[in-house]
């Protein structure tokens, strides 16, 4: 398999990519990656009713940032010559029909089926018609829409997440896979660039599983091989409803202007919905080595802000300054490494790390008031600090607080860091110490000045 394999990601530039859609991209990719192929970037944009032009640019930037990176790119539109070319053959082979029903006659007859207990299926009356009768139809300007004729046996396949599958074509009905206006409805446009760009694996959400079978009797009517298919389960949010494209908090450019690591959404989808995790620190190419379908559940996911939020620091907390120095230099963080390694342990956000350089060099954030009894406890710490603060200064000086004051423990650290950094929280006390300076500090301690 090892070169062969071919994967795509095909969303329909209608809104913005949110965790779902783009949990289908990670898949793809991840597993291309795993069997040295090639992952490809579609886009489907033939329903110009539902389509925006601009999403196509905002999807390509949302794959970049989460570093998802495609061999070719293409868009339906494009395509239309080979669309054409594709109806004719299935025309010509027998496997496309002309219909001529209103969409207000289909309506009535599956009102009408379903009033006596029958499944709403095509009846196939199109083929009962004469060639007098479809002449006479477009005399009085009825355009024909073409229906797939499926065969009598099963449609089956063994997915890759699901395992084996199987539809009866009578409980499906002949689809309509043509337009009046002669253009492909999604479910043929897809086969046949499917069939036309070699895609090997067919990787995808489960609101997909009812246009397999179609799908796979589309592949056999054109001659072509049929891809291996794997169909995920959805990603649903709070109330258990399938995420907008205008969902915001769940869009990815959302999470991006939220400040999350690309690579912490990146872990979140590649393991969620698993029995395994991954390690927020875990490469792209061990991702997809260890990718396994077997063990996807297929429950639906919920978007779980919180895991998001611990893989985010678990990123930091591990980034190295190299990486982080630029970010930070944007942001007017001159604090050196030695000012990274003291503030990402506690970082949620990198641009936390923003708030706290101002902490130690310019404005901190009023902290509540100081009892009499603290505000006396800090005059006696500010009598005792040191001038410079190197090396052991902070242990010598906490020592002697301790003695002299007879307190220990959050007793002893709490008001100094209160008073120190305006917080309750934080990096270590003793690394933000150094960059507050003995006389910031001191006046901090005395309630002076910022």
């Amino acid at each position: 398999m090892t070169g062969s394999v071919r994967t795509r990601f095909a969303p329909a530039p209608s809104g913005l990519l949110h965790l779902g859609n783009a949990r289908t991209a990670v898949l793809n990719w991840l597993f291309s990656r795993r069997e040295d192929g090639e992952f490809l970037l579609r886009f489907d944009d033939t329903d110009t009713a539902r389509v925006d032009a601009a999403y196509i640019a905002k999807a390509e930037r949302d794959l970049s940032w989460l570093g998802l990176e495609w061999h070719t790119r293409h868009l339906q539109s494009e395509r239309s010559a080979i669309y054409a070319a594709a109806i004719e053959r299935l025309k010509a082979s027998g496997h496309l029909y002309p219909c001529y029903e209103t969409a207000d006659e289909l309506a009535a007859r599956r009102a009408s089926l379903v009033r006596s207990g029958q499944p709403p299926v095509y009846d196939r009356a199109a083929l009962r018609l004469t060639a007098d009768e479809r002449r006479s139809l477009e005399s009085h300007g009825r355009q024909p829409h073409w229906r797939l004729k499926l065969g009598d046996g099963a449609l089956a396949w063994d997915d890759l997440i699901r395992g084996p599958c199987s539809f009866e074509p009578a409980a499906i009905g002949d689809p309509v896979v043509v337009r009046e206006d002669g253009t492909p409805l999604y479910i043929l446009a897809s086969v046949v660039d499917d069939v036309d760009l070699a895609i090997t694996h067919v990787i995808r959400g489960e609101d997909h599983v009812a246009n397999t079978p179609v799908q796979i009797a589309l592949f056999g009517a054109l001659q072509a091989a049929v891809p291996l298919f794997g169909h995920h389960s959805l990603i649903v949010d709070d109330a258990g409803q399938r995420l907008s494209k205008r969902a915001g908090a769940q869009a990815l450019a959302g999470l991006r202007d939220d400040g999350l690591e690309p690579r912490a959404v990146l872990a979140w989808l590649a393991r969620v919905g698993t029995a395994d995790t991954v390690a927020a620190d875990m490469g792209p190419a061990e991702m997809a080595a260890t990718l396994d379908f077997a063990r996807f559940s297929r429950a639906p996911v919920h978007v779980d802000h919180a895991a998001l939020d611990h893989a985010n620091r678990q990123i930091l907390s591990a980034l190295p300054y190299a990486d982080a120095r630029p970010r930070l230099e944007s942001m007017g963080v001159s604090g050196g490494e030695a000012f990274w390694l003291a503030v990402r342990p506690n970082l949620s956000r990198l641009a936390d790390a923003r708030l706290w350089w101002r902490v130690v060099s310019d404005v901190m954030p009023p902290a509540p008031g100081v009892s009499p009894e603290d505000a006396d406890y800090l005059a006696m710490a500010a009598g005792l600090l040191p001038e410079t603060l190197d090396g052991g200064a902070f242990d010598a000086w906490t020592r002697a607080i301790g003695q002299q004051s007879g307190r220990k423990g959050r007793a002893l650290y709490g008001p100094l860091r209160l008073a120190l950094t305006g917080r309750k929280d934080g990096p270590e006390l003793r690394l933000l110490l150094s960059f507050l300076g003995s006389q910031r500090a001191r006046r901090r301690l005395l309630g002076e000045t910022a």
